[in-house]
C-alpha cells in the first residue's frame, strides 16, 4: 500500500513538471528601474527550433491604493536583438500559490503566475533581458519580483 501511495504522488509530481514546465532561466529584478537607475536582468539558454518557452512571474509586493507595474523584456539570438514583449506581471493565465490581502486600500500580494509563451523560430543560443517600470506614483514595497523562464 505505501508502495502504491508512493508512486501515486511521484506521478503527480512528475505529471506537474510536465504542465507547468522544467525551469531553465531565472531574472532577479527585484526592483523597480528609475530614470537614474535602470535595473537589468539577464538570462541566457540554449533553445531549440519549436522549444515553447513561458514566461513566468514570481511576485511578492505590497503597495497603497493601486499599482501599475510592466517588465519589458528584449530577445537576444547569438548576440542580436530579435525581438522583445511588455508584460504586466498581473496579467496571468495561470496562478499559483496565490495570497492577497488588502486593508484600508493596502495591499500584501503574493503569487506565481504565467504570463505569456513564446515558441522559438530557430536554434540558438537566446539571451533574454529584463527590467520592471512603475507607472504612477504609488508607494510600493517589493520583496520579489522575478521572471521565471520555463520550457
Amino acid at each position: 500500500m505505501k508502495k502504491l501511495l508512493l508512486l501515486l504522488v511521484t506521478l503527480v509530481f512528475i505529471s506537474c513538471g510536465g504542465i507547468l514546465g522544467e525551469e531553465v532561466g531565472r531574472l532577479k529584478i527585484n526592483s523597480v528601474s528609475t530614470t537614474n537607475n535602470i535595473i537589468i536582468k539577464e538570462a541566457s539558454v540554449y533553445l531549440k527550433k519549436g522549444d515553447v518557452i513561458q514566461f513566468w512571474n514570481d511576485m511578492n509586493i505590497e503597495y497603497q491604493d493601486r499599482l501599475t507595474l510592466m517588465y519589458t523584456i528584449e530577445i537576444w539570438k547569438d548576440g542580436i536583438r530579435t525581438g522583445g514583449a511588455e508584460l504586466s506581471p498581473f496579467d496571468k493565465k495561470i496562478t499559483i500559490g496565490e495570497i492577497k490581502t488588502t486593508v484600508n486600500n493596502y495591499t500584501k500580494w503574493s503569487f506565481f503566475g504565467k504570463m505569456k509563451h513564446l515558441t522559438i523560430k530557430e536554434t540558438g543560443n537566446y539571451t533574454f533581458k529584463a527590467n520592471l517600470q512603475q507607472f504612477g506614483d504609488t508607494e510600493y514595497l517589493i520583496k520579489k519580483a522575478e521572471i521565471v523562464l520555463k520550457k
